[in-house]
C-alpha cells in the first residue's frame, strides 16, 4: 500500500535550545531564509504524501500561521514590482501541494503519545513520521526512500545512520542483521533507548525518519495504559516489539541530517546552506574565508 499520511511531531518543549526557543517555537527557527518545519513539510511533499498532521501544544500557533495565507504581506508586496520573487516564495507556502492539519498534544507525555494522537487522522494505513527536531536535506528525499522500502516489503522502516559511539548514548542503538541483496537495508529485531555502554547493539541509531503501520496505535494504546501518569512513552518501545515479531527494516539513508533542537545543529544547517544558497553562496563563503585566514 502506498504511504499517503505523515505525521509531524513538533510539540517538544526545545529545551535544549532556550532561551530562543521561549516565545519561538524551535521548529520555527530559521536555517537561512525558512524555518525548519517548512523543510520537514517539503520534504513531506516531494516524498509523495498527500496529507500531513502537525502536533503542536500551547504556544506554538504561529506554525499554523506560517502555512496560512498573509493577506496584508501579500498586498503590500503586490505593490511592488521588484518585490515579485519574494512574493511568490510567499505564497508557495501557503499554496504547499498537500493537505496539512494541526492537532494540539494537551499533555506532555512522550513522543508515543504523541503519535497517538493522530489515531483518527491515520485511519487504517500506513503512515510517516517526520521528527520535527530533525531537518535531513537530499535530492532524493529521505521519507521517499523508507516508503519504497515499506512498500517493497510491506513492513516498518526506521530511518538510520551510523553515530560515534558517544551520541549513540543520547539517542538509541539497534540490533540490525543484514538482508540479501540490498545495500542499505537491514533486518532490525532489537531497540534499546539511550543505552549504557554494555547495552550498545551496534550504532546504528534512528534519525528522525520512520514507516509505521496502523496496528502500532493498538499498541500504543496498550503502553499509555501500562506507564503511571508521570512517565512518557517511547515510540522505540513499540518499534522494538515490531522488530521481535520480525516487522522492521533499517534504512540506511542518504542525507544530511542537521538537528534542529541543538545549538551546533542550527549552526551547521545554516552554515551548509547558506553556502549553497543562491543569494548567500559566494559572499558567505567569501566571508567565511577571510573569517577563518583571521583567526
Amino acid at each position: 500500500m502506498k504511504v499517503r499520511k505523515a505525521i509531524i511531531p513538533a510539540a517538544g518543549l526545545g529545551t535544549r535550545v532556550l532561551p530562543a526557543s521561549k516565545c519561538v517555537p524551535k521548529e520555527m527557527l530559521n536555517i537561512v531564509d525558512k524555518p525548519a518545519i517548512q523543510y520537514i513539510v517539503e520534504e513531506a511533499v516531494a516524498s509523495g504524501i498527500e496529507d500531513i498532521l502537525i502536533i503542536t501544544n500551547r504556544g506554538k500557533g504561529v506554525i499554523e500561521d506560517h502555512f496560512d495565507y498573509a493577506y496584508e504581506l501579500e498586498h503590500k508586496l503586490e505593490g511592488n514590482p521588484k518585490k515579485a520573487d519574494i512574493l511568490a516564495q510567499v505564497r508557495a507556502v501557503s499554496e504547499i501541494k498537500a493537505n496539512i492539519y494541526f492537532i494540539r498534544q494537551k499533555v506532555t507525555k512522550g513522543l508515543g503519545h504523541a503519535i497517538l494522537c493522530g489515531e483518527s487522522f491515520v485511519g487504517n494505513e500506513p503512515f510517516a513520521v517526520l521528527y520535527g527536531d530533525d531537518v535531513i536535506l537530499n535530492d532524493d528525499p529521505v521519507t521517499a526512500q523508507l516508503c519504497r522500502a515499506y512498500e517493497k516489503y510491506g513492513k516498518s522502516v526506521v530511518g538510520v545512520q551510523e553515530v560515534s559511539r558517544e551520541l549513540i548514548k543520547l539517542y538509541c542503538t539497534l540490533g540490525v542483521s543484514p538482508i540479501a541483496g540490498e545495500d542499505r537495508l537491514m533486518n532490525c529485531t532489537k531497540i534499546i533507548e539511550k543505552p549504557t555502554d554494555e547495552e550498545i547493539l551496534s550504532l546504528y541509531a534512528i534519525l528522525g525518519r520512520v514507516i509505521l503501520p496502523p496496528q502500532v496505535f493498538k499498541m500504543l494504546r496498550e503502553g499509555i495504559a501500562a506507564i503511571p501518569d508521570d512517565e512518557e512513552l517511547y515510540l522505540t518501545d513499540v518499534m522494538s516489539e515490531l522488530g521481535a515479531n520480525d516487522q522492521l527494516l533499517a534504512c540506511d539513508f542518504i542525507g544530511r541530517r542537521y538537528d534542529m533542537g541543538n545549538k551546533l545543529g542550527i549552526l551547521q544547517a545554516n552554515c551548509e546552506v547558506a553556502l549553497k544558497h543562491p543569494e548567500t553562496a559566494e559572499s558567505f563563503r567569501a566571508y567565511l574565508k577571510a573569517l577563518v585566514g583571521a583567526m
